[in-house]
């Protein structure tokens, strides 16, 4: 606000010699005119200038006195902060100059004066400003190699360090792009006024950016992983871009190509990536305009706005598995035979199978030999005593385990403990009763999907779902079905499968890469005909895909939903053998299907160790936060153990780093890393008991790519400055404004100011238009009186 200027009287004699003077001549103005009237009546026009005139002459006799406010000289301070980012390199539109040129112009003293001039009534501070502020005497150090624009930082960190001095306001040289600012409001209160100098010219540049690389994973076994860049393009209308899919050595994976059709136009490009290793896998994406000399890409440099943003590294996780299902039958079957084979071709899943071969028996006295209590079903194996083989009134049980596994695991059958069951990622029920479990065990289900977030599926057959008996059970409580209500009508003929519309949504539940291949599939799939009928599912629930005859009418097939931490599923077929008993082709299909639903189930199963990156890219220096999770064997949180946390760096380099326990969460662990450089990090936490001895370990990964919030816009963002000056009180100043506002600050509102004063006449154009009033008045008088006549 500029202070305002006004007009006072002294106190001196003249004021009242004025006032009788005015008064006398006053009576004898109005004498002089009442006399001429009366020879010749004229009109008042002469009377008022004449007038007039004395009042101006009067007024003149008082001397009257300009004052006003005015910043105090050297009382206030003033802050100047230039933008030391990376992104001041950018080559504005029809300039072969970066910003950065611009911006030392400025503030070259040589050229511009208006340092010198500031200097004259503030405390001036000069600052430079990336990620971090830095004090400076006269800007000559800037490089701008800041990987950030920490514009609301900066200001943040200013208003604080001068908080109890006067501080009249902050000029801000600087394009605007923000890098803590994009994402969520941030603080303006309590900030002085800040006058930002937009560097950099509102024009379109020339460029081609990635603004985005996201990845999303599925259990889609031809491309289970999906890459999705977006680009924007500015000044290629009727070019052709190139965007390469490199591998973290550099060698092409794929490329795709894009026609441009507007000089300004957004694009989306999908790949889609079956990687052949497991673990974290880095990638690069490129972008660059397509020459047609040997069809390769060859960017011209020097008309693109930066390169920078052509380029972005990303992180692929694909686990390490081992993940282990527990697969529990009530008899020996076709699923079984057929899941093993399936996904034996899948290295990361181990399937556990507990098969009962018998129900149990009435245990009597006089049934077998004497003395004998094994089930004569074992006799003649050379364990009839053995404390494995099992008695009358126990199921006879076949555990079929892995390669590599310990073979006494479910030695007691089904596990009755955390400890047992959670060791495994997933459990299947098929075909068996709720009366093979106990109480406990079902429970202790329920607790594995719940809490330990577990997956869990019931196959469809004549002892499960209803017939199970698992209405009202700690089981049927997890199946994403109602058990207690049965379909009117009975399934019967020839009942087909086909997809819901959820079900198209889910690349699990597809075996086809498009819509027309899919369909062609489900109308060769054979018919099936054991089918648990289902009324309805559960709220929150979803229906993967129906089955129905040719009388309309339709049952779910494959529902699932979320339970807790884990997932649940409902098959309710009980002979998917049927799809793999005619054609090879068919067979693959029930195959790739086991092998992409297993995938379902154990997908997103945490482990007893986690690792997880967070990155703070709108933070001071982008650190990343690495969180260690550490459970025991019944996952209940450990806190009594070591935690070590290793970064292997792009270049190879490794840092271990200091981890400590966050101290309102029980089991976990924290630690922080400042990536220096771009590329792919790859974190490693190794936990240890008390005893030194290793419990686990995991790994993680993540992508640092320093320049990107820097580069996401290369516009200058007026905008923001804009709303940065209005919240505060400022405004924004152009480049060629900037002398003159500089004069005109000492004239506003600033914390310490002094009123000033001067006589009136002292100013040159004062005295000169009084002058001139008076002679137009006295003048203007005696051409109207010779006009009219009067004398």
């Amino acid at each position: 606000m500029i202070f305002p200027a006004s007009i006072t009287f002294p106190a001196n004699p003249w004021i009242w010699m004025s006032l009788c003077i005015l008064a006398v001549l006053f009576v004898l103005l109005i004498w002089t005119y009442r006399r001429a009237t009366a020879i010749r009546p004229g009109n008042k026009a002469a009377f008022l200038l004449k007038l007039l005139g004395i009042l101006i002459l009067m007024f003149c006799m008082i001397e009257p006195l300009w004052s006003g406010r005015r910043a105090k000289p050297g009382a206030n301070l003033f802050v100047v902060a230039a933008d030391n980012s990376s992104g001041m390199n950018i080559l504005d539109k029809d300039t072969d100059k970066p910003r950065s040129d611009t911006l030392r112009k400025v503030l070259d003293t040589n050229d511009s004066k208006w340092l010198d001039t500031l200097a004259d009534y503030f405390q001036v501070r000069r600052y430079i400003f990336d990620s971090r502020l830095k004090r400076t005497s006269d800007f000559s150090e800037m490089a701008f190699d800041g990987r950030a624009s920490s514009i609301g930082t900066t200001l943040r960190t200013i208003a604080n360090r001068y908080s109890s001095r006067p501080l009249a306001g902050i000029i801000l040289l600087s394009d605007g792009n923000a890098t803590d600012m994009l994402n969520q409001p941030f603080d303006l209160s309590n900030i002085p006024p800040v006058y930002p100098v937009v560097i950099g010219s509102s024009k379109t540049q020339k460029d081609i950016s990635l603004s985005n690389v996201s990845v999303s994973q599925s259990s889609f076994e031809d491309a289970p992983v999906t890459i999705q860049a977006d680009i924007d393009t500015s000044g290629y209308a009727g070019k052709t871009i190139a965007i390469d899919l490199l591998d973290k050595s550099g060698k092409l994976v794929e490329r795709k190509t894009e026609n441009i059709g507007r000089a300004e136009q957004k694009k989306v490009v999908d790949f889609r990536l079956k990687p052949d290793e497991n673990g974290v896998l880095f990638y690069n994406i490129e972008v660059k305009e397509k020459t047609d000399s040997e069809n390769a890409s060859q960017p011209d440099v020097s008309s693109e706005a930066t390169m920078v943003n052509n380029r972005q590294t990303f992180a692929v996780d694909r686990g390490g598995g081992p993940y282990r299902i527990l697969y529990v039958t009530g008899r020996p079957n076709w699923e079984y035979k057929f899941l093993r084979r399936a996904v034996a071709e899948d290295e990361q899943i181990r399937l556990t199978a507990l098969v009962r071969v018998a129900k149990r028996e009435p245990k009597f006295n006089w049934i077998g030999h004497t003395g004998e209590n094994t089930n004569p079903l074992y006799r003649g194996f050379g364990n009839e005593e053995d404390e494995t083989a099992e008695q009358y009134d126990q199921p006879v049980l076949i555990r079929l385990y892995p390669p590599d596994e310990e073979e006494d695991e479910l030695r007691e059958g089904f596990p009755i403990s955390e400890e047992g069951l959670y060791a495994f990622h997933a459990i299947i029920l098929d075909d068996v009763e709720s009366e093979f479990f106990t109480t406990v065990q079902m429970t202790l289900i329920r607790k594995f999907v719940a809490e330990r977030g577990g997956g869990f599926m019931m196959f469809g057959g004549k002892e499960s779902f209803q017939q199970g008996n698992f209405v009202n059970s700690a089981i049927g409580q997890i199946l994403p079905v109602y058990l207690d209500k049965l379909p009117d009508r009975p399934a019967s003929g020839q009942m087909h499968i086909d997809l819901s519309k959820e079900g198209w949504l889910l690349p699990w539940a597809r075996l086809r890469d498009n819509e027309l291949d899919e369909k062609r599939r489900l109308s060769e799939m054979p018919a099936f005909k054991v089918l648990n009928r289902l009324a309805s599912v559960k709220p929150g629930a979803s229906v993967v895909a129906y089955i129905g005859n040719e009388y309309a009418q339709q049952f779910p097939a494959v529902v699932v939903q979320r339970f807790g931490n884990g997932r649940t599923a409902a098959l309710t077929i009980g002979d998917i053998w049927r799809w793999g008993m005619k054609e090879s082709e068919l067979h693959n299909d029930m195959d790739k299907f086991w092998r992409q639903s297993m995938r379902w189930l154990v997908a997103d199963v945490p482990e007893r160790i986690t690792l997880q990156a967070e990155e703070k890219a709108d933070q001071v220096n982008q650190p990343v936060v690495l969180r260690a999770g550490v459970r025991d064997k019944d996952f209940e949180p450990m806190d009594n153990v070591s935690v070590s946390i290793e970064v292997c760096e792009p270049q190879g380099d490794r840092t271990m780093l200091k981890v400590e326990p966050v101290l309102n969460e029980t089991g976990m662990f924290e630690a922080t890393y400042i990536p220096r450089i771009n590329g792919g990090y790859l974190a490693k936490a190794i936990v240890k008991d008390k005893d030194e001895t290793e419990i686990g370990n995991a790994e993680t990964g993540w992508a640092s790519e320093l320049d990107a919030m820097e580069f996401k816009s290369i516009k200058t963002n007026r905008p923001l400055l804009e709303k940065i000056a209005r919240q505060t009180g400022g405004k924004v100043i152009e480049i060629k404004d900037l002398d003159s506002f500089v004069r005109d600050l000492p004239k506003r509102d600033v914390p310490v100011s002094e009123t000033w004063t001067r006589p009136l006449w002292d100013m040159p154009w004062v005295s000169q238009v009084v002058f001139l009033l008076v002679l137009l008045c006295f003048v203007g008088e005696w051409a109207l009186r010779r006009w009219k006549g009067i004398p």
